[in-house]
């Protein structure tokens, strides 16, 4: 027998989850940039969203053909179809519109509204750690809000893009607490709901804005882009295959860990490609953010639920 290979082959086979996670968090830390390239083209971010859901909801519809029937018979899945839709109609609005890192940072204080809402909703107690972890969130997202010049206007307040962050963290906070209650549901119809509440959402609102003046229809774009929107769609599904890989292989709390390379993949390509500053102020309330998360995914107790039934 090989002594050392009991030592080497825990940790090779722990190689293959942990890229499988890097390459999901590598797709939505980068996604910002198909986006603009879509809205540079006529396509609204949200118009972007839906078409992407509904290439994943037509997949999962072809797997899983029963799961509509538990979405249809299950109302509390709907809140999931809520949840998941305005996460990820909020969070590629703003990071198609606003300074991406800002965006980001401010979507990741889900470890703040997370403990808030699971004492609402789940009765959970609200720890010493989760404290901390409240307050570091919070100072570290006034700091990412302080204006530049130290003049701060109450009347301004934070950007569109910003709120759109901080409400896409909300919902992405909501869904998981609910995903957490509804975990009798099967996967493949929390699945459907996360997919359909993408299109759903996205595809209402940007009608509705649309009928009212206030956004464009869709334009006509040329064969090129719709192939381009397409990859986008194939893109997106393979990342959630491959952060479904990763998570059943690898324990939750090093899964939440590992997909905070999200923020080192927004935050590095958008300096690289000029859609963000990294001042000291953004790194200084970034770290207190991002710690905020790590605190939470190191905790005994993880205060989210995990990240492949999350977005």
């Amino acid at each position: 027998m090989n002594p050392g290979r009991g030592l080497i082959t825990p940790a090779a086979g722990k190689l293959l989850p942990v890229a499988a996670l890097m390459v999901n968090a590598f797709v939505w830390g980068v996604s910002w940039w198909p986006f603009r390239l879509l809205q540079a083209q006529g396509l609204h971010p949200l118009w972007t969203t839906a078409i992407i859901y509904t290439l994943s909801v037509g997949a999962i519809s072809l797997w899983r053909p029963a799961a509509w029937k538990e979405l249809a018979t299950q109302p509390s899945l709907w809140l999931i179809v809520i949840g998941a839709g305005t996460t990820n109609s909020t969070f590629n609005w703003g990071v198609t519109f606003g300074d991406v890192v800002r965006v980001v940072l401010l979507f990741y204080l889900v470890p703040v509204w997370t403990a808030l809402m699971a004492r609402w909703i789940l009765n959970e107690p609200i720890t010493a750690a989760a404290v901390w972890r409240i307050a570091a969130g919070l100072a570290g997202a006034a700091i990412v809000l302080w204006p530049a010049d130290g003049a701060f206007d109450a009347s301004a307040g934070p950007g569109f893009p910003d709120l759109l962050g901080i409400l896409g963290g909300l919902s992405f906070a909501f869904n998981n607490v609910m995903l957490r209650r509804l975990s009798a549901r099967s996967q493949a119809a929390r699945a459907l709901a996360m997919f359909f509440g993408g299109a759903l959402v996205s595809a209402l609102v940007a009608s509705s804005m649309a009928a009212s003046g206030r956004m464009a229809w869709p334009a006509t774009l040329d064969t090129s882009w719709m192939l381009f929107a397409g990859v986008v769609g194939v893109a997106f599904l393979g990342a959630n295959l491959a952060l479904q890989y990763g998570v059943t292989r690898l324990p939750a709390n090093v899964t939440s860990v590992v997909m905070l390379t999200e923020v080192l993949f927004a935050s590095g390509s958008a300096a690289l490609l000029g859609a963000a500053s990294l001042t000291p102020q953004l790194l200084i309330g970034g770290g207190l953010i991002v710690g905020a998360a790590l605190m939470a995914s190191l905790s005994p107790r993880p205060a989210t639920a995990s990240p492949h039934e999350s977005r």
